[in-house]
This record gives structure tokens, C-alpha cells and sequence, in this order.
């Protein structure tokens, strides 16, 4: 309004050239100014954002003025779960044994896809989470209440931690956050064998009760300790509202390397890999995905999966 009154005034005077100049030159500068902001407004995040993304958050440019900000990385919506999905008829029916819930320790399918688990939660590498939600890499956690708050002696694999309940359930709620699902692993970690049904069912239930009321979640995958359990474990496994125990064909050592359970010692179709939250989580986590691509693996949505082998459960 300043610089047309003014324009008006000028004009009265008999001086209209100059008026037009300057408007023209204030317009110009305004449009610049609306074209910085749509440009810096209406940036997406500047990390990899599919399945087979390999970098954790890199600038996209070689100015800072390129890159999103950080924050993009956590604010921005994520367009549903990761992973590769069953394709039509793809998956085969893994058959129920009696009213108990079934035992799973791989997905019946032919497709190179594996699938990758996490236990326990004594070391919360905020250089994983990235990783996770940032490549939006399908993974599944099985948390426990005490390696969560860290009570007790973390796991020694691995060597001495730095972030042993760094974030507690906080990170937890960040990896839910990420779209991560978070099952359940027993409360306090016991070979499930050695119990009665009554102190089996108070350490599950317990469980469930827990993730529910720190993430709003309920869990609906169980993990033994150790792969260890009985028809004990399976009543209460079905008491506390689960549907399925889910065990693994092969194991992640640190390193990432990975320890197999068959004999001719390769990754197979199907195959559901355990990993834990142990130190240089982050390190590691790298090296078995890039390992499982160059293998020609796809890594895979775990309850999709899941939804296909086990219908109507």
C-alpha cells in the first residue's frame, strides 16, 4: 500500500518513469522472495526412503542449503509398513496343530525373501533406529521389561555397550514410531522350561500388560528365551491373547555374521533371522543388510507374512 500511494503521489508531480521503476524493481524482489520460501518450504526429507535404500541420512547436495533438515526425517509420514508383501497365492498355509497357537520358525514361501528379528533391548544405538526408519528397513522387536530399563547385566556378546538404556522405553516408542512392531519377550528373561504353567503365564501376560501400557500396543507374537518352551508355554502363550511363537533358522553374531542352522549353511527362502540389541548394533546391522542384498534377498514385512501363512487365526 506504502509504494503505490507513493506511486500516486509521484505521478501527480509529473515524474512517472522513476515510479515505474521502482515498482517493477520492488515486485521483482518480492516474487524472489516467494520462490525462496516455496523452495525451501516445500522440500521432502533428504534421506533414503525405500526398501533398498543404502545410505543413513546423507545430505542430497553439496551445499547445506540442500539438504533437509534433520528433522524432516522424523516428522515427515511414513506411507505404511516396510518390506515386501506376499504376492497372490505366494505364501503357503502353515497348518494348525490342536486349539494351541502354532510354532513358526520360517515362512513356507519360494521367493528369496528373509525376514529380520530383534530381542531383548539392553543396547539402544540410536545409529540402528536411523537406519530402521530412515531406509525404512522391515524389522521386528521382541522387547523385555528388564533389558528395556535396564535392570540387571546386559548381554556380554559384543563387548561392553555405550547406550545400555540410553532411552529405555522412550526408545522403544521410537522404533514403534518408525513402524517397527514391538512383541513380546518374557519380563525377566527365564528358561520357560523350568517354570510351572502359573509362573510362565504371570511372565508372558506380565509382558503384554507392559508394552501395552508404555507404547499403546498389543502384542501379538510371542519369543521363548533361548528358543525354549512346552506345552506350558503354549497354553499361556494363548491365554495371554497371542497367536503365534515365533523362533528363527539362523542367528546374527557380531560382526554381522551370520550363524546358521542348517547344514549347507546359506540363507534360504523364508528364513527368519534373530538378531539382539547388542553394541555396535548399528555397525553391524549395515553389514548383514547389505550381505543379505548382495545375496539376492529381498528383506520382508514379517506380519504380512504372516497374515498370508496363518488366515482366519
Amino acid at each position: 500500500m506504502t509504494i503505490v500511494a507513493d506511486a500516486a503521489r509521484t505521478a501527480l508531480m509529473g515524474d512517472v518513469a522513476p515510479v515505474f521503476r521502482s515498482v517493477r524493481v520492488a515486485a521483482v524482489a518480492a516474487v524472489a522472495v516467494l520462490l525462496a520460501g516455496c523452495a525451501t518450504n516445500g522440500r521432502s526429507g533428504g534421506t533414503a526412503d525405500g526398501p533398498g535404500g543404502d545410505t543413513t541420512g546423507a545430505a542430497l547436495g553439496s551445499t547445506a542449503t540442500t539438504a533437509a533438515p534433520r528433522s524432516d526425517a522424523t516428522t515427515r509420514p511414513l506411507d505404511g509398513p516396510p518390506g515386501a508383501v506376499p504376492r497372490r497365492g505366494e505364501v503357503k498355509e502353515i497348518q494348525a496343530t490342536g486349539s494351541l497357537p502354532p510354532v513358526i520358525s520360517s515362512i513356507p514361501t519360494n521367493r528369496k525373501v528373509v525376514f529380520l528379528t530383534i530381542d531383548d533391548g539392553w543396547e539402544q544405538d540410536p545409529g540402528f533406529l536411523a537406519q530402521v526408519r530412515d531406509q525404512r528397513i522391515p524389522i521386528t522387536a521382541f522387547a523385555m521389561r528388564d533389558a528395556v530399563e535396564a535392570k540387571g547385566t546386559p548381554d556380554p556378546a559384543g563387548g561392553p555397550g555405550r547406550f545400555v538404556g540410553a532411552g529405555k522405553w522412550g526408545y522403544f516408542r521410537s522404533l514403534r514410531d518408525a513402524r517397527v512392531p514391538v512383541e513380546n519377550h518374557p519380563l525377566t528373561h527365564p528358561n520357560l522350561r523350568l517354570l510351572g504353567y502359573d509362573a510362565q503365564r504371570q511372565e508372558i501376560c506380565g509382558a503384554s500388560i507392559t508394552l501395552r501400557r508404555q507404547l499403546g500396543t498389543r502384542p501379538t507374537l510371542f519369543r521363548p528365551p533361548f528358543g525354549n518352551y512346552n506345552t506350558d508355554t503354549l497354553r499361556a502363550v494363548k491365554n495371554c491373547g497371542l497367536k503365534s511363537v515365533l523362533l528363527w533358522t539362523a542367528t546374527v553374531q557380531p560382526g554381522g555374521k551370520i550363524a546358521y542352522q542348517v547344514p549347507d549353511k546359506r540363507l534360504r527362502p523364508g528364513d527368519i533371522l534373530l538378531l539382539h540389541f547388542r553394541p555396535n548394533l548399528a555397525r553391524d546391522f549395515r553389514i548383514l543388510v547389505d550381505k543379505i542384498k548382495r545375496r539376492g534377498f529381498e528383506l520382508g514385512n514379517l506380519q504380512a507374512y504372516l497374515d498370508a501363512a496363518t488366515p482366519r487365526r
